[in-house]
């Protein structure tokens, strides 16, 4: 009796939602992300990328892995940078077999408005209709976009910390790979994964923050990242709930960047507060701001010099905006980074006066000292040596899997 109502409710979920997918608002009751990223202007960032040239009877196939679980999912695509109409000829979705391949018991057509070639419009963002796809926590999804007219420079994630593939011609219901030719390690086009399941009212966590959320130097396709460690761990204690990874490499507080992203508070009320579901944001924020301050690598200029006081502010700002959406806000120091690219005595000590500020002005709901999570204990201006990457600037996957242990201490 219990499987046949849940099916019942499964049914009656998708008749509500099914057909009025393409006009849903991005978040909505009974929504909840549980796999996000953080979209970006097109252009070449850290990494060779396919974003400025776009596609053109192409296909791209793309693995993402959610944090939760459900049985009802929808895809939110975003064409937010795009100059012109994103004409996707098909998509689908399936469960990941092995890299490239997919399991062809689960390949599913992905839609709006019940069309299997939709069009998303200039600077605007859509979700598919809803489809019956049951996934657990860390179950990877694999999901395949086709583009048979040119799309003009693809809205995209620079730093996916994962493999992309790409092949010319229409490979959406591809089982095997053998037609996906080149890789990449961004995401292209992809903002969201969505569940409509029972899922903890507001259970949802943004990890908001530049490269170190992002995850730079872990391991790729190992799930190393910070978030990652963080969806890890709770569902190794049977306490599993949506971990959204929302950081972007170079990302600044401060200060908009055509290379760098949106500036943290140009994007916080779309990446953060316009995820369905989330109850709870962690910033870790600034390293960017102080380290560029006053100059620095030839992409995204300006970089004017920011000072504690304006990187203080730009987080109360970041907390307000927050606060007034009901989110529980988590403030977590900045690291320690002598011995990088970034360090001078002058930046050390604008580090030193915000992490004051986290630790001790009572404005965040808690606090995760990453600082003394991750400092060398002979010289706390410096990661410590089994923690650092090797550019003393990020964490390596040890250290991601430190900073997860001590934001989890920190979740309500």
């Amino acid at each position: 009796m219990r499987i046949v109502t849940a099916l019942a409710a499964l049914l009656a979920a998708l008749l509500v939602f099914a057909g009025a997918a393409a006009a849903a608002p991005v978040s909505g009751p009974g929504w909840q992300s549980v796999w996000a990223t953080a979209t970006q202007l097109p252009n070449m960032s850290f990494a060779p990328n396919w974003a400025q040239e776009g596609f053109a009877n192409q296909s791209v196939r793309q693995v993402i892995r959610v944090s939760s679980g459900g049985s009802v999912l929808r895809l939110r695509l975003s064409n937010s940078y795009g100059t012109q109409p994103l004409e996707v000829t098909g998509a689908t979705l399936a469960r990941t077999d092995k890299g490239v391949s997919v399991r062809p018991d689960s390949l599913r057509p992905l839609t709006i408005g019940a069309n299997q070639t939709f069009r998303i419009a200039a600077g605007t963002e859509a979700v598919t209709d809803p489809i019956v796809l049951p996934v657990a926590p860390l179950d990877s999804l694999t999901v395949t976009l086709y583009f048979a007219q040119p799309t003009g420079p693809a809205t995209y994630h620079a730093q996916a910390l994962g493999t992309s593939f790409r092949g010319t011609g229409d490979h959406r219901a591809d089982i095997a790979g053998d037609g996906f030719t080149e890789t990449s390690e961004s995401s292209y086009y992809l903002a969201a994964v969505e569940t409509l399941d029972v899922l903890p009212h507001r259970s949802g966590v943004a990890l908001f923050g530049d490269s170190i959320t992002d995850g730079a130097a872990s391991t790729v396709d190992a799930h190393h990242t910070y978030p990652d460690e963080l969806a890890e761990q709770l569902a190794s204690q049977g306490q599993s709930r949506p971990i959204l990874n929302l950081g972007i490499g170079g990302n600044r507080v401060t200060v908009d960047s055509a290379w760098l992203g949106d500036s943290a508070l140009s994007r916080f009320h779309r990446d953060v507060l316009g995820q369905p579901g989330v109850g709870t944001v962690a910033i870790l924020e600034g390293i960017n701001d102080i380290g560029l301050s006053g100059g620095g690598i030839p992409m995204g200029a300006p970089f004017p010099v920011v000072s504690a006081d304006q990187l203080i502010a730009g987080q109360r700002t970041l907390i307000a905006e927050a606060r007034a959406a009901g989110l529980r806000v988590i403030g977590a120091t900045i690291l320690p980074f002598a011995g990088s690219q970034y360090y001078d005595a002058d930046k050390e000590a604008v580090r030193t006066a915000v992490n004051s500020w986290i630790r001790g002005s009572g404005e965040f709901d808690a606090v995760v000292d990453l600082e003394a999570a991750l400092a060398d204990p002979a010289d706390p201006k410096r990661l410590a040596p089994g923690l650092d990457s090797g550019d003393h600037l990020h964490p390596g996957d040890a250290g991601y899997a430190v900073m997860a242990n001590a934001v989890r201490g920190a979740l309500d």
